[in-house]
């Protein structure tokens, strides 16, 4: 009888001294491609971690490669993000440096990242270009790694994943950060890599999969349970939420009427140009939709209305009513905005408690460093009870599942009841519930006239309340137009915006 590839035997695991799994038995046969989903938090993570060697864990793994497969006789976990480092080998970045790293020039360009990957792993660079181009990620070859998006990020991860194609592949969230069409294109090289004898395991709660995948299995209280397609979609049905806040029903106090105007506004970073000629303008009460391709310009864009890029000052913009550069701090633009996005998760203070990263979003600091009154101490237990994570106040940031992590920050933003909320993939990470529950809690803020800016690339995933979309297409706006609503579905309407 041929031996699975992959048998565990009596498993415990432990995460931050939880135990996770309890004589967890399970094995993959040859040829299974699997999919594991599940809540966030439930071990999805920890236990890809564990076949990986990872992390610690007591039972039996045994793991039963090809010996006559070409392919190499290896496990490889791609992260649901990667933590790049500096070329002295330090991790330690901030938050605007990425704007900024025309001039530091202290991390490797893309091109050098895989000739070094190729070189350790004994790789033929002419088998990446493929890869490159189908993922439509060959532009970036000459970009420093602290200049990429975080959907540039994952697409490197998988582009060396892709290109190695070792016998196991485990990749956590392999959507995230990804377009549309990049979605569609990873499943296509995921389904060749297959047909060559890769074996894969996808943590995801993704409906749009791999044909390739023939197994699904859900983490439950501990226990992998084998389900079905269908079993997955109807766990997909979203619980009842709870009544928000008090304080997050009142309207925000605007300072203008007018949050963010744009004339004729460039970004580059010496011959590349990142925005080109960008004519925006966003009115106190308006819910918007930014979309584009994975490096279109999107995260540069919102960075010049949150204050962090610093070529705002020779471009033509105004924020909360006032010219860029009339003598206001950064700080000042900040007291009237909530912010989530992946790169600010990627360089959070994860040490803070969950208490105080939420509390921290009075001041736009990373960590409290300072006492809080009793009224907003109280809105933060509220809001803390509201995202369920009541019993997680007083646990450090960094001890929490990638997900719940996400549900602090964004319970961070929106504590203060700003004036504009940038929600740039608010929501990456976070299983369905997760998910709904926040786009729930978007829509209910925004019938009280918050303005926000909603980034997201799939429409099942996207708060009602978005009223208009503008579209970026390498650096340049390709479409402004109103969004009507049909059967709860936020479609674009071809009504164009004078």
């Amino acid at each position: 009888m041929q031996r699975p590839l992959l048998h565990i035997q009596d498993l415990n695991l432990k995460y931050q001294n939880k135990l996770v799994f309890d004589d967890l038995s399970w094995a993959i046969q040859k040829g299974e491609q699997w999919v594991l989903s599940g809540i966030s938090g439930s071990g999805k993570t920890t236990l890809a971690k564990a076949f990986a060697g990872l992390v610690d864990y007591a039972g039996e793994i045994e793991i039963n490669f090809d010996i006559e497969s070409k392919l190499p006789a290896k496990v490889l976990f791609i992260e649901s993000w990667y933590q790049f480092k500096n070329i002295e080998g330090v991790a330690n970045f901030y938050y605007q440096q990425r704007y900024t790293a025309q001039q530091a020039k202290d991390t490797l360009t893309v091109n050098a990242e895989l000739a070094h990957y190729g070189k350790e792993n004994d790789l033929a660079f002419a088998d990446v270009e493929p890869i490159l181009i189908a993922l439509r990620f060959a532009s970036l070859k000459n970009s420093q790694l602290i200049e990429l998006s975080s959907g540039e990020h994952k697409k490197l991860q998988l582009v060396k994943a892709l290109w190695l194609k070792p016998q196991l592949l485990i990749i956590d969230q392999p959507y995230v950060g990804l377009d549309a069409k990049s979605r569609e294109k990873l499943n296509i090289l995921l389904d060749q890599a297959c047909a060559d004898g890769v074996q894969l395991i996808l943590i995801s709660n993704e409906d749009e999969l791999p044909k390739s995948i023939n197994h699904f299995a859900e983490i439950e209280n501990g226990k992998l349970i084998e389900i079905s397609a269908q079993e997955i979609a109807l766990a997909k049905s979203n619980n009842e939420l709870g009544e928000i806040p008090e304080f997050l029903k009142e309207a925000p106090v605007y300072s203008s009427d007018l949050i963010a105007k744009m004339v004729d506004v460039n970004i580059s970073y010496g011959e590349k140009q990142v925005l080109k000629n960008i004519n925006w303008e966003v009115k106190a009460g308006e819910k918007w939709l930014l979309q584009g391709p994975n490096g279109s310009g999107k995260s540069t864009l919102l960075s010049l209305i949150n204050g962090d890029h610093p070529q705002s000052y020779a471009n033509e913009l105004y924020l909360f009513g006032n010219p860029r550069g009339s003598g206001e701090s950064i700080w000042d633009i900040k007291q009237h905005i909530g912010l989530i996005s992946p790169e600010f998760h990627w360089y959070f203070d994860s040490s803070s408690t969950v208490w105080q990263s939420v509390a921290s979003g009075f001041y736009d600091s990373v960590g409290l460093f300072q006492q809080l009154p009793y009224t907003k101490s109280k809105q933060v237990d509220e809001l803390i009870a509201y995202f369920g994570l009541t019993e997680n106040k007083n646990d450090l940031l960094s001890s929490l599942s990638l997900g719940k992590q996400r549900l602090v920050l964004l319970a961070r933003t929106i504590i203060k009841n700003p004036e504009l909320l940038i929600l740039d993939e608010p929501c990456q990470g976070l299983d369905q519930q997760q998910t709904a529950h926040f786009n729930q809690l978007v829509d209910e803020l925004c019938t009280n006239g918050m303005t926000v800016i909603y980034v997201g690339h799939y429409e099942s995933q996207l708060p009602s309340c978005l009223e208009k979309r503008i579209v970026l297409e390498n650096g340049e706006v390709k479409k402004i137009e109103k969004i009507k609503k049909e059967n709860h579905k936020v479609q674009a309407h071809l009504e164009l915006i004078d």
